[in-house]
C-alpha cells in the first residue's frame, strides 16, 4: 500500500464524526499515558536501581489483565461500552492524581508505586476490551482495518510525543508535573466520550443468562476455532518474548548505555517512530492470507531487531534497531487485531478481544518479570536475547500452521 493510498484510507475513516471525535480524544489521553509510563519506569529505577523492580513494576501494570480479562470481556459484551470507558477513564485520572500527590509530598516509595501501578493495571484490564470492541460501532465494516491502523498510529505517535515531553519535564521539574499533566489529559477524553452519539446494533444490550455461562461461551468459542488458537499462541510468543523490551528500556538506558532520562525518551520514541510507519503501511484491503503473512513475518523481524539491540553498547546502533523493532511489533499487532475484528461474531467480540488484551498486556508482564529476575544473575542483555530466541521459535511453529488461521478468517468473516 503506497503512502498516498494510505492517507486516502485514513481520511476515509476519519470522515465519520464519531470516530473522528474518538480518535482525537484518545490521542490526547494516550500522550499523557505514555508520559506517565516512562516516568513510572524511570521513578522505579531511581528508587531502586534494580532490574528486578523494573520487572515487578511492569508485572503489576500488566498482569491484572490475566485475572480480569474473562470478566472484563463478558462485561463488554453485556453492558454499554461507552459507560464502561467513562468509568475506567475517571478511575485512571484518579490514579494519576494519587501519583501526583505522592511525589509532590515526597511520600512515594517503591511499594506505594507498586500498589498504585497494580490499581491502574486492574482499571486497564476492564478498559481495553470495551475500547477495542467499540471500534466497529464507530465506522462501517469496510473501514475497520483502517480504524485499527489509525488507533495504532495514534498509540505510537503518543509513544513518540509522550516520552519526549516527559523527558523534558523530568529534567526541568521532576515526576510530579508529569503525573499532573496526565491527569489533565483525561479531561479532554472524558468530554469527547460524552459527545459520542452511537446508535448501532453492535452496541451490546444487557442480556439474560448467567454471567459465568457467557464467559464460558466465549472461552469455548476460542477453543473450538483452530485458526484463532494458532493466532493467539503466536501472539503469546510476541508478547512474552518480544514486547517486554519496552518495559526494560529504563534499565538499558541507565545500565547498558550509561545515560539519563533524555536517552530513555529517545529509545522509547524510536520504537514509536517504527510503529507509526507500520500503521501507515497497513493495506485496508488486505486478504486473510496477507494478514497472516504480515503477522508471522513481522514477528520474525521484531525478534531479529531485538537481537541487534541487545548485542550493542552504542546508542546510535540501538536507535535504528528499535525503530525496526517498533515496526515489527506494531505491524504484527495491527494485523492480528484486524484479523480478529473482521473474523469474530459481533456478540463474541468483547470476550475474544479481552483474551487478545490478556495476551497483549499479560504476556509482557510475565516476560518482563522473568527477564527482570534473570537480569539479577545474568544482566539485562541475555534475558532479552533469550526472549528473542523464544519469539523466533514461535514464528517457526506458526508458519506451517498459517493455513488454519486463513481458513478461520474466511469461515467467520461473514458472521
Amino acid at each position: 500500500m503506497n503512502m498516498r493510498s494510505s492517507f486516502s484510507a485514513i481520511l476515509s475513516a476519519l470522515r465519520h464524526p464519531n470516530y473522528r471525535l474518538y480518535a482525537t480524544g484518545n490521542a490526547i489521553s494516550l500522550v499523557g499515558t505514555w508520559m506517565q509510563r516512562l516516568t513510572v519506569g524511570w521513578l522505579a529505577w531511581e528508587l531502586t536501581g534494580s532490574g528486578v523492580w523494573l520487572g515487578l513494576i511492569a508485572f503489576s501494570d500488566l498482569f491484572p489483565t490475566v485475572v480480569a480479562a474473562p470478566f472484563a470481556g463478558t462485561l463488554a459484551d453485556r453492558r454499554d461500552r461507552l459507560r464502561i470507558l467513562n468509568i475506567t477513564q475517571r478511575a485512571a485520572m484518579a490514579h494519576a492524581l494519587l501519583l501526583f500527590g505522592a511525589t509532590v509530598t515526597g511520600i512515594i516509595n517503591i511499594w506505594l508505586l507498586f500498589a498504585l501501578t497494580l490499581f491502574l493495571g486492574t482499571v486497564s484490564a476492564f478498559d481495553q476490551p470495551a475500547r477495542l470492541a467499540l471500534v466497529p460501532s464507530l465506522v462501517p465494516r469496510s473501514d475497520i482495518p483502517v480504524a485499527v491502523a489509525i488507533n495504532s498510529i495514534v498509540f505510537n505517535l503518543a509513544r513518540f510525543v509522550g516520552p519526549a515531553v516527559a523527558g523534558l519535564l523530568l529534567y526541568w521539574s521532576g515526576p510530579s508535573i508529569v503525573f499532573a499533566s496526565n491527569a489533565v489529559s483525561f479531561i479532554a477524553f472524558l468530554v469527547i466520550l460524552s459527545k459520542l452519539d452511537i446508535v448501532s446494533d453492535d452496541l451490546p444490550a444487557a442480556r439474560s443468562g448467567d454471567f459465568m455461562q457467557r464467559m464460558a461461551e466465549g472461552l469455548r468459542y476460542l477453543v473450538t476455532n483452530p485458526g484463532l488458537r494458532v493466532l493467539l499462541v503466536t501472539l503469546i510468543a510476541i508478547s512474552v518474548g518480544g514486547r517486554p523490551i519496552v518495559e526494560l528500556l529504563p534499565g538499558f538506558a541507565a545500565d547498558v548505555f550509561r545515560s539519563g532520562s533524555t536517552s530513555l525518551a529517545i529509545l522509547t520514541a524510536s520504537m514509536g517512530v517504527g510503529a507509526m510507519l507500520a500503521g501507515l503501511s497497513i493495506n485496508a484491503q488486505a486478504s486473510p492470507r496477507a494478514l497472516v503473512g504480515m503477522i508471522v513475518a513481522s514477528a520474525g523481524l521484531l525478534a531479529i531487531a531485538i537481537l541487534f539491540f541487545a548485542s550493542t553498547s552504542s546508542l546510535w546502533i540501538a536507535v535504528p534497531a528499535l525503530v525496526v523493532a517498533g515496526f515489527g511489533m506494531a505491524r504484527a499487532s495491527i494485523s492480528a487485531q484486524t484479523a480478529i475484528q473482521l473474523s469474530v461474531k459481533p456478540e463474541m467480540r468483547g470476550r475474544v478481544l479481552a483474551i487478545y488484551g490478556l495476551i497483549f498486556r499479560g504476556g509482557p508482564a510475565l516476560g518482563a518479570l522473568g527477564m527482570g529476575l534473570a537480569s539479577a544473575q545474568f544482566g539485562l542483555r541475555w534475558p532479552v536475547v533469550a526472549g528473542a530466541v523464544l519469539l523466533l521459535g514461535g514464528c517457526c511453529w506458526a508458519f506451517p500452521q498459517r493455513e488454519h488461521i486463513i481458513a478461520s478468517l474466511k469461515d467467520e468473516g461473514g458472521a
